[in-house]
């Protein structure tokens, strides 16, 4: 038996220490992994970083507050990727961004469990990251690159600019399950336009410059750059063996055209990490990304380079120049 007295003082103990102790407790706060093949320092991915993190500060996201990223770059050494990945599954990340199809495989064979959301991947249904568009039913989801007749788009704008071009090369990237589907559609494409393709591999960037050999023995009169992750990395070194050749280029991305390509038609890459983080705020309040649908491209801008086109001694039409979304003095 104890006295009223007694019993009190240990129930109001009880009571004052109960919400210290949950006071104690702290929050866990969500971590979100960013798997690249590149390293940080690279201009193009603090560019995308950029617009994943304006994005996830409209949506309320402070890093070191209420939100941490660990970020994952394999400094172009594709090599790196799984132990990068083994270490944010270590990590107990709450989501994985995963950049380009490279990472995103690697992401995949890492965990079933924790969510992946995939940016700048041309053609996740071939590459065999989602069963459908509308119902990835998986662990991943994300955004798609190329829509299927991007790149018939391409080759009819270097058909408008250079009217009597006969033989394209095709540089492309067979270890790329997404470069297959571009370049059926590219043959499709070029059946109908009534031009002859060249295409060229590149398995890595040792290849490119036994390509452009290539293409200069066979007389092509124009280059199509398909939309590959290590195209992209060694876009400088292609636009200059491109202006060596004297070849009009174009391709999906205008970080090439930036870097001397003639012509860039695709998608905005920067909108794909802006998106990326409207998939990861879905994901952290609870949604799962088998039953978010994967976004495909509805927009899509030209940018041309008019220096690379007086270097080449050509007038873009103005019925080019006037759809034009950026254009490179």
């Amino acid at each position: 038996m104890i006295d009223r007295r007694t019993f009190l003082a240990g129930t109001g103990a009880v009571l004052l220490a109960a919400p210290l102790a949950a006071e104690a407790q702290p929050v866990r706060m969500p971590r979100v992994g960013f798997l690249s093949v590149r390293s940080r320092s690279d201009p193009q991915i603090q560019l995308q970083l950029d617009a994943f993190w304006q994005r996830l500060r409209e949506l309320g996201y402070v890093e070191g507050q209420n939100i941490a990223i660990e970020y994952r770059g394999a400094e172009e050494k594709y090599e790196r990727l799984p132990d990068l990945v083994a270490e944010l599954v270590r990590l107990k990340v709450d989501v994985i961004v995963a950049s380009g199809i490279t990472a995103t495989q690697a992401a995949q064979q890492a965990t079933k469990t924790i969510p992946i959301v995939m940016a700048g991947v041309n053609d996740p249904i071939a590459s065999g990251l989602v069963t459908s568009v509308a119902r990835p039913g998986g662990n991943i989801t994300g955004l798609s690159l190329t829509a299927p007749e991007l790149v018939g788009k391409q080759l009819q704008l270097l058909r408008e600019v250079v009217p009597k071009v006969s033989r394209v090369a095709v540089l492309w990237n067979p270890a790329n399950p997404g470069n297959p589907p571009q370049l059926r559609e590219a043959e499709v494409a070029a059946r109908v336009l009534g031009v002859r393709l060249q295409p060229l591999e590149a398995h890595g960037p040792s290849e490119i410059d036994r390509a452009f050999v290539a293409m200069t023995r066979e007389r092509a009169g124009a280059l199509l750059v398909l939309a590959d992750a290590m195209l992209n990395i060694e876009r400088k070194r292609i636009a200059d063996l491109a202006a060596k050749s004297r070849l009009p280029t174009v391709s999906a991305f205008g970080m090439h055209a930036e870097a001397g390509g003639l012509m860039a038609y695709g998608t905005n890459l920067l909108d794909q990490y802006r998106r990326a983080a409207y998939y990861v705020d879905k994901i952290l309040k609870g949604a799962k990304p088998a039953d978010l649908p994967v976004e495909q491209p509805t927009n899509f801008e030209l940018v041309i380079n008019l220096k690379t086109a007086k270097a080449l001694g050509l007038t873009i039409p103005p019925s080019v120049l006037g759809r034009a979304d950026e254009v490179i003095q």
